[in-house]
């Protein structure tokens, strides 16, 4: 085996008592951040292996953390994280590896996400920072969730846009709604929920027995709407899985107001990560916003 492996292969021995070797390692696509790899093992046992740069082994840390309150929450399946680390020349997060099946279970996903949503906690944010793509984002504990969407969320994406290149003129708006943002919740008041955080529907598949599974969180306790909203940007869900949500934990009726709110972040960072067209779709969604309460 690849000495680049063994490093890997003798972590895996250590934390599961075994003393396997990996007999085949194949190249799997579709992650635009990370290489991603399957490894099968001397005893016909699949491995699923995240490699980045070693110094971003606190990307894959956190990304641990997060599988396993997921998973802690019994509500719906995500990998089993098994451990994570760096050589000098690669990090490593080596999970479980999940069979999937192509599409979404949306009836059940729908049902497991409104219980996920139900497991909180007393504060928004989280005990660590993670990363949302590649980019760090900050989850310093509030008592406020408004004050929480200012000052670890849109603010950081608005600071990071301005440097790249986004115009005064759409970097003024959005402080503009970052000063009335209060606006949006006066009849409303969310709870810390355990949140998937990146719930796109690249991030959502089913297993072999067709239950659903969540992966690559950037999990934090938030407002469940943002989850929600997200399913709602790139699309891939049906009006099963929404109708599925509510029968379990009906959503606010203020939500559709809220939900560009919610996604102007993950804009934003699409702007951030990608460039493209994203500036002039966050600041059409900034002007959106901001005309709802002029």
């Amino acid at each position: 085996m690849n000495g680049h492996w063994k490093h890997v292969i003798k972590h895996i021995n250590t934390v599961e008592n075994s003393n396997i070797d990996f007999n085949n390692i194949e190249a799997i696509s579709g992650g635009c951040i990370n290489q991603t790899w399957k490894a099968t093992d001397t005893n016909n046992q699949n491995w699923f292996i995240k490699e980045n740069k070693p110094t971003l082994i606190s990307m894959f840390e956190a990304e641990a953390a997060g599988l396993a309150v997921i998973q802690q929450s019994k509500s719906i399946r995500a990998p089993k994280p098994i451990c994570y680390g760096k050589t000098n020349d690669f990090s490593y997060l080596v999970m479980e590896y999940i069979s999937m099946q192509s599409g979404i279970n949306q009836l059940t996903t729908g049902e497991q996400l409104a219980q996920m949503h139900q497991t909180t906690q007393p504060l928004f944010g989280w005990e660590r920072d993670n990363t949302i793509g590649s980019t760090p984002q900050l989850n310093q504990q509030h008592k406020n969730w408004v004050n929480f969407w200012k000052e670890q969320r849109l603010i950081p994406q608005l600071t990071l846009a301005k440097q790249k290149g986004y115009s005064n003129t759409a970097y003024d708006a959005g402080l503009k709604l970052v000063d009335h943002l209060e606006l949006f919740f006066r009849q409303y008041q969310p709870d810390p929920s355990l949140l998937h955080g990146d719930l796109w529907g690249g991030n959502c598949a089913t297993d072999s027995a067709n239950h659903p599974v969540i992966f690559d969180p950037a999990l934090y306790y938030g407002d469940r709407e943002t989850d929600i909203a997200m399913t709602e940007l790139f699309g891939g869900f049906s009006q099963t899985f929404y109708d599925s949500y509510n029968a379990v934990y009906p959503l606010n009726s203020d939500y559709k107001t809220r939900k560009t709110l919610y996604n102007l972040y993950h804009i934003l960072n699409h702007y951030n990560l990608f460039d493209g067209g994203y500036a002039s779709q966050a600041e059409s969604m900034t002007r959106q916003l901001l005309s709802e309460i002029s």
